[in-house]
Protein backbone atom coordinates (compact mmCIF):
# COMPACT_ATOMS: atom_id res chain seq x y z
CA UNK A 1 0.00 0.00 0.00
CA UNK A 2 2.65 2.40 1.12
CA UNK A 3 4.30 1.82 -2.13
CA UNK A 4 1.00 2.77 -4.18
CA UNK A 5 0.90 6.50 -2.48
CA UNK A 6 4.74 7.04 -3.06
CA UNK A 7 4.26 6.73 -6.81
CA UNK A 8 2.21 9.52 -6.67
CA UNK A 9 2.61 13.03 -5.68
CA UNK A 10 0.08 13.87 -5.24
CA UNK A 11 -0.63 10.43 -3.17
CA UNK A 12 1.90 11.24 -0.97
CA UNK A 13 1.32 15.25 -0.25
CA UNK A 14 -2.35 13.45 0.38
CA UNK A 15 -0.74 11.31 2.85
CA UNK A 16 1.37 14.16 4.33
CA UNK A 17 -2.04 15.73 5.38
CA UNK A 18 -3.57 12.97 6.61
CA UNK A 19 -0.42 12.25 8.68
CA UNK A 20 -0.12 15.59 10.27
CA UNK A 21 -4.17 15.46 10.60
CA UNK A 22 -3.51 12.16 12.75
CA UNK A 23 -0.65 13.04 14.91
CA UNK A 24 -2.62 16.61 15.52
CA UNK A 25 -5.34 14.63 16.93
CA UNK A 26 -3.09 12.08 18.59
CA UNK A 27 -1.51 14.81 20.57
CA UNK A 28 -4.47 15.42 22.24
CA UNK A 29 -4.54 19.36 22.66
CA UNK A 30 -7.82 20.68 22.29
CA UNK A 31 -8.48 23.04 19.30
CA UNK A 32 -10.07 26.08 19.19
CA UNK A 33 -10.70 27.70 15.49
CA UNK A 34 -10.38 31.21 16.75
CA UNK A 35 -8.88 33.89 14.71
CA UNK A 36 -5.42 33.15 16.75
CA UNK A 37 -5.81 29.31 14.56
CA UNK A 38 -6.45 30.64 11.78
CA UNK A 39 -3.16 33.24 11.82
CA UNK A 40 -1.62 29.72 12.75
CA UNK A 41 -2.40 27.85 10.09
CA UNK A 42 -1.80 31.00 7.68
CA UNK A 43 1.95 31.25 9.41
CA UNK A 44 1.85 27.50 8.29
CA UNK A 45 1.21 27.84 4.72
CA UNK A 46 3.89 30.87 4.57
CA UNK A 47 6.64 28.94 5.71
CA UNK A 48 5.31 25.85 3.72
CA UNK A 49 5.81 28.12 0.63
CA UNK A 50 8.77 29.69 1.45
CA UNK A 51 10.29 26.57 2.07
CA UNK A 52 9.66 25.58 -1.46
CA UNK A 53 10.02 28.66 -3.15
CA UNK A 54 13.65 29.40 -1.54
CA UNK A 55 14.37 25.44 -1.78
CA UNK A 56 14.16 25.91 -5.65
CA UNK A 57 16.22 29.10 -5.64
CA UNK A 58 18.95 27.19 -4.09
CA UNK A 59 18.46 24.32 -6.01
CA UNK A 60 18.63 26.34 -9.25
CA UNK A 61 21.84 27.99 -7.75
CA UNK A 62 23.91 25.15 -5.99
CA UNK A 63 23.07 22.37 -8.52
CA UNK A 64 21.51 22.96 -11.67
CA UNK A 65 23.72 25.80 -13.00
CA UNK A 66 26.68 24.83 -11.57
CA UNK A 67 26.03 20.97 -13.18
CA UNK A 68 25.25 22.46 -16.75
CA UNK A 69 28.29 22.11 -17.69
CA UNK A 70 28.63 19.30 -17.04
CA UNK A 71 26.26 17.73 -18.54
CA UNK A 72 26.53 16.48 -21.93
CA UNK A 73 24.90 18.44 -25.40
CA UNK A 74 23.18 15.86 -26.32
CA UNK A 75 20.97 15.62 -22.97
CA UNK A 76 20.86 19.29 -22.03
CA UNK A 77 17.90 19.63 -24.24
CA UNK A 78 15.85 17.55 -21.40
CA UNK A 79 16.94 20.02 -18.72
CA UNK A 80 15.54 22.90 -20.92
CA UNK A 81 12.28 21.60 -22.40
CA UNK A 82 11.38 19.04 -19.75
CA UNK A 83 12.59 20.17 -15.80
CA UNK A 84 13.43 23.59 -16.22
CA UNK A 85 10.43 24.49 -17.15
CA UNK A 86 8.48 22.57 -14.50
CA UNK A 87 10.70 23.75 -11.82
CA UNK A 88 10.01 27.34 -12.57
CA UNK A 89 6.55 27.01 -12.14
CA UNK A 90 6.85 25.94 -9.39
CA UNK A 91 9.21 28.34 -8.07
CA UNK A 92 6.96 31.03 -9.46
CA UNK A 93 4.10 30.03 -7.83
CA UNK A 94 5.68 29.20 -4.76
CA UNK A 95 6.99 32.89 -4.61
CA UNK A 96 3.71 34.10 -5.31
CA UNK A 97 2.38 31.81 -2.26
CA UNK A 98 4.90 32.77 -0.17
CA UNK A 99 4.22 36.30 -0.23
CA UNK A 100 0.57 36.29 -0.27
CA UNK A 101 0.89 33.93 2.41
CA UNK A 102 3.25 36.64 4.40
CA UNK A 103 0.96 39.48 4.29
CA UNK A 104 -2.21 38.01 5.35
CA UNK A 105 -0.02 37.02 7.92
CA UNK A 106 1.08 40.45 8.63
CA UNK A 107 -2.62 41.59 8.35
CA UNK A 108 -4.38 38.89 10.45
CA UNK A 109 -2.07 39.76 13.15
CA UNK A 110 -2.20 43.08 12.82
CA UNK A 111 1.13 45.04 12.30
CA UNK A 112 1.48 44.93 8.22
CA UNK A 113 0.91 48.77 8.21
CA UNK A 114 4.09 48.71 11.06
CA UNK A 115 6.24 46.53 9.31
CA UNK A 116 5.47 47.88 5.72
CA UNK A 117 6.88 51.52 7.35
CA UNK A 118 9.13 49.92 9.51
CA UNK A 119 8.36 51.19 12.84
CA UNK A 120 9.18 49.15 15.83
CA UNK A 121 9.12 46.50 17.02
CA UNK A 122 8.60 45.39 13.65
CA UNK A 123 11.30 46.54 12.01
CA UNK A 124 12.72 42.98 11.60
CA UNK A 125 9.74 42.02 9.27
CA UNK A 126 9.69 44.65 7.64
CA UNK A 127 12.72 44.51 5.99
CA UNK A 128 12.49 41.05 5.24
CA UNK A 129 8.93 41.73 3.82
CA UNK A 130 10.55 44.19 1.63
CA UNK A 131 13.54 42.06 0.69
CA UNK A 132 10.76 38.93 -0.56
CA UNK A 133 8.88 41.61 -2.45
CA UNK A 134 12.36 42.72 -4.25
CA UNK A 135 12.81 38.79 -5.03
CA UNK A 136 9.48 38.23 -6.02
CA UNK A 137 9.82 41.23 -8.56
CA UNK A 138 12.69 39.98 -9.42
CA UNK A 139 11.38 36.19 -10.34
CA UNK A 140 8.22 37.12 -12.08
CA UNK A 141 9.60 40.73 -13.99
CA UNK A 142 12.96 39.84 -14.62
CA UNK A 143 13.72 36.04 -14.35
CA UNK A 144 10.69 34.14 -15.73
CA UNK A 145 10.64 36.51 -18.77
CA UNK A 146 14.60 36.07 -19.66
CA UNK A 147 14.22 31.79 -18.70
CA UNK A 148 11.23 31.82 -21.28
CA UNK A 149 13.90 33.19 -23.72
CA UNK A 150 17.27 31.02 -22.36
CA UNK A 151 14.91 27.83 -22.78
CA UNK A 152 13.35 28.63 -26.13
CA UNK A 153 10.04 28.87 -25.34
CA UNK A 154 10.10 32.52 -27.13
CA UNK A 155 11.93 33.25 -30.28
CA UNK A 156 14.94 35.35 -29.82
CA UNK A 157 18.24 35.38 -31.59
CA UNK A 158 20.67 33.54 -29.97
CA UNK A 159 22.83 36.86 -28.96
CA UNK A 160 19.59 37.63 -27.33
CA UNK A 161 18.95 33.94 -26.14
CA UNK A 162 22.27 34.32 -24.12
CA UNK A 163 21.87 37.52 -22.88
CA UNK A 164 18.70 36.39 -21.20
CA UNK A 165 20.22 33.68 -20.00
CA UNK A 166 23.05 35.62 -18.41
CA UNK A 167 20.54 38.22 -17.23
CA UNK A 168 18.18 35.05 -15.59
CA UNK A 169 21.07 33.76 -14.01
CA UNK A 170 22.55 36.46 -12.06
CA UNK A 171 18.99 38.25 -11.06
CA UNK A 172 18.75 34.43 -9.65
CA UNK A 173 22.22 34.83 -7.61
CA UNK A 174 20.98 38.18 -6.60
CA UNK A 175 18.22 36.60 -4.94
CA UNK A 176 20.20 33.87 -3.43
CA UNK A 177 22.28 36.70 -1.68
CA UNK A 178 19.06 38.50 -0.88
CA UNK A 179 17.05 35.12 0.53
CA UNK A 180 19.98 34.90 2.95
CA UNK A 181 19.19 38.11 5.21
CA UNK A 182 15.57 37.63 4.28
CA UNK A 183 15.44 34.44 6.25
CA UNK A 184 17.71 35.78 9.12
CA UNK A 185 14.57 39.01 9.68
CA UNK A 186 12.01 36.52 9.56
CA UNK A 187 13.72 34.47 12.23
CA UNK A 188 15.07 37.48 13.80
CA UNK A 189 11.75 39.11 14.71
CA UNK A 190 9.87 35.53 15.85
CA UNK A 191 12.85 36.12 18.19
CA UNK A 192 12.25 39.15 19.32
CA UNK A 193 13.86 41.37 16.15
CA UNK A 194 16.63 43.44 16.01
Amino acid sequence: MIGNILKSLLYTVIAGFVLLIIIVLLAGQPTVYDHAWGAFIMRWLHVVSGVMWIGLLWYFNFVQIPSMPKIPDEQKPAIGKVIAPAALFWFRYAALATVATGVLVAWMNGYIGQALTLNPPFIAIGIGMWIALVMAFNVWFIIWPNQQKALGMVEVTPEDKAAAAKTAMQTSRINTMLSIPMLFMMVAQQNGGL
